[in-house]
């Protein structure tokens, strides 16, 4: 039953009341309207299949995800589980489309690109000076360090947007760390591989994947031996999880 906080089910019942599902586009300008504007240090974090498997296997992870301000689903494994809970999925907010559009919205203020290494670090810095904030002013560390390093770099360089790069679940981990510690408004993004993206390490999947949803093959064709794990693996993992945790989650509900 989905009572003891050790099992994973509770802590995928404890995420999915966390994600917010956006139903539309105009819904969805609202929501990176709300972004551009934090009261107080806050964070934006994604949540698809791969992320329900490491808070299956993570106690700490499913924690630092929970303390993020904003959660969103991302990827076409999450709408499949959502929908069978009956929930409206929404649309799939991946960061890989939506952090640009955010970082767009940041023009003029300073932000902080924080992950992955040079030489798509510093291509990825350049893309945002060039394409999506011009008038920004653009720092950049890589995503190796110790995580006491980048609160005392955003406490040095008091970004308006932090982008995080590191994979999960470090970048969470950081992302937590930096919302308790900091003490001005700001916007930390756990934006996956997006700053690979940016610098040209990692490409796009052809549009009519992304319209089925099946990106992921296209990354794992990519990067196979790393990403053989998450998504051969892990997909099928995932998917058995859904149906055990429905089938949990309808017991629990009827008692």
């Amino acid at each position: 039953m989905l009572t003891a906080k050790s099992n994973w089910c509770f802590r995928w019942m404890k995420t999915l009341d966390h994600i917010r599902c956006v139903q539309s586009e105009r819904e969805l300008e609202k929501f990176i309207a709300r972004l551009r504007a934090p009261q107080r240090p806050e964070t934006l974090a994604f949540v698809n299949a791969h992320a329900m498997n490491c808070i299956a296997a993570m106690e700490d992870f499913g924690a630092a995800l929970w303390s993020a301000s904003l959660v969103v689903r991302d990827g076409s494994g999450m709408s499949i589980l959502l929908k069978a809970l009956n929930r409206k999925p929404g649309l799939n907010l991946n960061g890989t489309d939506l952090i640009p559009r955010i970082i767009a919205r940041y023009d003029g203020q300073a932000i902080a690109l924080l992950g992955t290494r040079d030489p798509w670090l510093g291509k990825a810095a350049a893309t945002v000076r060039s394409a999506l904030a011009p008038s920004s002013r653009v720092t950049q560390l890589d995503g190796f360090q110790p995580n006491p390093r980048y609160l005392a770099w955003a406490r040095l360089h008091r970004p308006a947007l932090i982008v995080l790069g590191m994979g999960m679940p470090k970048q969470e981990q950081v992302a937590a760390l930096l919302r308790e510690q900091l003490d001005y408004p700001c916007l930390i993004v756990c934006g996956g591989a997006i700053i690979d993206f940016l610098g040209d390490r990692i490409t796009r999947a052809p549009q009519w994947m992304r319209s089925l949803g099946v990106e992921w093959a296209y990354r794992l064709m990519l990067e196979p031996r790393r990403l053989f794990e998450r998504y051969v693996l892990g997909n099928p993992v995932f998917l058995l999880r859904a149906l055990h945790f429905r089938r949990e989650r309808y017991k629990w509900r009827s008692m």
